[in-house]
């Protein structure tokens, strides 16, 4: 054999056993790492392997103070709850300008309060708003003031929704549902969440009338329908005949072209037709060639308001023939309570504007707190 090939028979002998003890380290190796997995913790590492993995662990931030939230109260969200019925809907976000206090409505739940100790009767709230111009921060300021009606009752005091105004000549009396409104369950903030189908069993001692007409589909609505809802007030027939309401007023729109239109109220209990005619030509209203159609259409009016009237008591005899007797003592022993907010430092000052008057079917609450 010659010398070259003797040096490179060598030379492939060499690499072949590197080769080999190359893999025997890293057999070795791989038992080495399993045996270090399954030895105890108090197993003393290699220094250096102690100092590299030191280098890895992230220095700890320092603990931040724990916040700590205002707990809300068990009926604070109660006076929201209720839906504040005939306030327009651009106005919505001037009631919550505020950040209003109805403590007292809910002190009124608890002992010695006015809503506490009811027996078989429930209590039913409705919203509402009253703009009134009060001082704040020493300024006079036009103020939506949100108050609450509580009715007390064994059962809900309507399913209608009365709609009227100066500008509607028409009183309307609908279902609630209509209006996409209802009396529904109100659930204190310590009955929510998973006890809401354990508290939905029983049966519950509050409600509000809720309305689920969402505010983003109103740009779709039509004006007529739009303003219904500003018209709304919360319906109650009247107990005794002589609560009923039986106007003897008719608004009068009269179309006096080329002359803008005759706005004026009509009581056909104190004025006289021809009397009351030529105190509009007097007036420079309407013109003498007008009197004798101005004069018809006031008629006309006044018929229409009194058939309304004679439907109104007709209505009012059936629905309470209807009832039971135990329904008809229900509504003679009503109880109605109006509340105003609390005054704080953050809101106007109410004091001088608060009333008993609720609505023209309800009319005056027993007390106002």
């Amino acid at each position: 054999m010659s010398a070259r090939l003797r040096r490179s028979f060598a030379s492939k002998i060499q690499t072949q056993n590197t080769m080999r003890k190359g893999a025997k380290r890293k057999v070795s190796q791989r038992e080495d790492n399993k045996e270090n997995s399954t030895k105890p913790d108090n197993h003393k590492e290699h220094p250096s392997k102690a100092t590299t993995r030191s280098k890895r662990v992230k220095a700890s931030h320092p603990e931040s103070e724990p916040e700590y939230l205002e707990e809300l109260r068990n009926l604070e969200d109660l006076w929201k709850a209720a839906f504040p019925v005939g306030t327009e809907w651009d106005q919505l976000d001037a009631v919550y300008r505020f950040k209003w206090d109805f403590s007292n409505l809910e002190q009124a739940f608890e002992e010695g309060g006015k809503l506490y100790g009811i027996g078989n009767n429930k209590v039913y709230l409705f919203g509402g708003t009253e703009p009134q111009q009060v001082p704040f921060k020493g300024k006079l300021e036009i103020v939506y003031i949100p108050i609450v009606v509580a009715v007390v009752s064994p059962c809900p005091p309507s399913d209608k929704i009365g709609i009227k105004s100066v500008q509607r000549e028409t009183e309307e009396i609908v279902p609630m549902k209509e209006m996409k409104m209802d009396w529904v369950p109100y659930i204190p903030l310590d009955k929510r969440d998973r006890q809401v189908v354990e508290y939905g069993r029983k049966s519950p001692q509050i409600f509000v009338l809720g309305c689920t007409q969402r505010r983003a589909a109103l740009k779709h609505m039509k004006i007529d329908r739009l303003k219904k809802f500003d018209y709304c007030l919360p319906y109650l027939m009247p107990i005794k005949e002589e609560e009923l309401e039986l106007s003897t007023e008719v608004d009068i729109l009269f179309p006096a072209e080329p002359n803008p239109p005759v706005y004026c109220v009509f009581d056909w209990q104190f004025d006289e037709v021809e009397e009351f005619a030529d105190d509009r030509i007097k007036e420079e209203e309407l013109s003498a060639d007008q009197k004798d159609a101005f004069m018809e259409f006031v008629k006309e009016k006044v018929r229409q308001q009194k058939r309304e009237n004679r439907e109104k008591k007709e209505a009012r005899r059936q629905a309470f023939e209807k009832m039971s007797v135990e329904a008809k003592a229900a509504f003679e022993n009503l109880k109605y309570y109006k509340f105003y907010p609390v005054q704080t430092a953050d809101t106007p000052d109410i004091s001088a504007v608060k009333a008993s008057y609720i609505n023209r079917y309800y009319n005056k609450a027993h007390e106002v707190l």
